[in-house]
């Protein structure tokens, strides 16, 4: 009786606060059994574990602690394999979810997690052509909070620094004016204080709050998008810190206008600062992320190594931490020195891994998929402006997710000469700067085929 009594109460949580395709993808596929507070959750796969795991355990977790007399210890699994999970009190390390606040607000009962990370700083942001002018533009706000942009909205891929950067701004301001009122909260943490503020009748102490700040940083506003209520709130929130000349810096995993699901009152209020993307790094800066990553763990790499993993990593900047600690256990426990060859070694599942599923006959059906034509129209001699565009998207996305030359390529989309490949590749890079929903298409794309 108490597993039913505690999930329905799960249930009826994630069904108020998530969209109806998100509760029935991540949530009511999940199984649920608990004896004494172990509670063991079992998911249909290993993506679906990992996005709990992420972004909805904490809310499990404080759920489970009003029914239990103790704190919960949790164990994820998938259907054919287990994955075992560390718990207790659960100090859930993941950034995505971290409402990581300066001040305390008493509606949310997020224990531990009141302070803003101070190892993300502008000093260790590695800058490049890929994030100059949302980095530019965070210096700025770090520095004159209230009076430039805003609010300042970054938007971009998943792990290519949004994050860093607005932690950087609250670390910055914090170091300058250590009684100003700051909070970073992740989006999803935000709509939990609007429902908690609506159950306890806690409202006014909750506009209270959020009002009375200094600086707010709210990460992946998307995670608002179909929820009126929380939307409405939010609209109020940001009207009233940027008209008391109070700093709002938020990001998002697309353009504003892009953004589904949002109303048109708040989406034009983002505008009314300043919109800045991040984009993948580029191979110098992937260089550049790996080389500093190493020295800072105090286990520095050659060039040539760096290089290596730059070349055959290119989606993100968490995946390069990732394949560098991957590297780093690999040396430590065959007690060798990091080299291209042992970096080989190391990394070789992942890297076949990823050649196996981003085969060029992938990224053109995905492509034609997105865009509604058909693989055949990619391959045809057709020249449409509805054609044309897609195919040169699917050459740009094929010379920068496979090991293929360019002739090859030519070969794969009907028999084209290289320069075509080549011409495709550099309209694609020009129009990326100046076309923001052909970027964020580009980018989805991209983003869709790495997973």
């Amino acid at each position: 009786m108490q597993d039913k009594t505690l999930w329905n109460s799960c249930l009826l949580f994630f069904e108020d606060t998530l969209t109806s395709q998100q509760f029935n993808s991540w949530i009511k596929p999940l199984i649920f059994e608990i004896q004494g507070n172990q509670i063991t959750l079992t998911a249909p796969n290993s993506f679906t574990l990992k996005l709990v795991q992420e972004r909805f355990l904490p809310e499990i977790s404080k759920q489970a602690e009003l029914f239990l007399s103790c704190p919960p210890h949790f164990e994820l699994r998938t259907k054919d394999q287990p994955l075992n999970l560390l718990s207790s009190k659960l100090p859930v390390p993941i950034t995505n979810i971290v409402p990581s606040t300066v001040c305390q607000l008493t509606l949310s009962k997020h224990k531990n997690q009141n302070k803003l990370n101070p190892l993300l700083s502008f000093d260790n942001f590695v800058t490049g052509k890929a994030n100059q002018l949302a980095h530019a533009a965070a210096i700025q706000v770090a520095e004159t909070p209230g009076t430039t942009y805003n609010p300042l909205f970054i938007y971009g891929g998943v792990g290519l620094g949004k994050t860093h950067l607005i932690q950087a701004i609250g670390n910055h301001i914090k170091h300058e004016n250590t009684q100003a009122k700051i909070c970073y909260v992740h989006a999803t943490n935000y709509i939990s204080d609007v429902v908690r503020a609506f159950q306890t009748k806690k409202f006014d102490e909750f506009k209270q709050f959020y009002n009375s700040l200094d600086l707010l940083l709210i990460d992946d506003i998307q995670f608002i998008a179909d929820k009126t209520g929380t939307q409405q709130e939010f609209f109020y929130t940001l009207n009233s810190l940027i008209d008391g000349h109070k700093q709002v810096v938020i990001t998002c995993d697309t353009f504003p206008k892009e953004i589904s699901g949002m109303t048109p009152r708040l989406t034009s209020r983002f505008s009314w600062g300043l919109t800045v993307a991040v984009e993948p790094p580029g191979l110098e800066m992937r260089v550049a992320i790996l080389l500093q990553k190493a020295a800072i763990s105090n286990n520095p790499i050659s060039e040539d190594v760096a290089f290596f993993i730059a070349k055959h990593i290119r989606s993100n900047i968490r995946e390069l931490e990732g394949a560098l600690k991957r590297i780093d256990a690999y040396s430590r426990f065959h007690k060798r020195t990091i080299s291209v060859e042992l970096a080989k070694e190391a990394l070789k599942d992942l890297l076949a891994s990823q050649n196996k599923q981003i085969s060029i006959e992938n990224i053109q059906k995905t492509v034609a998929d997105f865009y509604r034509i058909k693989v055949t129209d990619l391959l045809s001699k057709k020249r449409t402006r509805l054609i044309a565009r897609p195919r040169q998207i699917a050459m740009c996305l094929a010379r920068e997710l496979t090991q293929l030359s360019l002739p090859e390529i030519g070969t794969a989309f009907g028999g084209r000469d290289h320069t075509t490949v080549m011409y495709a590749c550099k309209t694609i890079e020009s129009l990326r700067n100046l076309d923001a929903p052909l970027n964020a298409d580009f980018n989805l794309l991209n983003q869709t085929l790495r997973n």
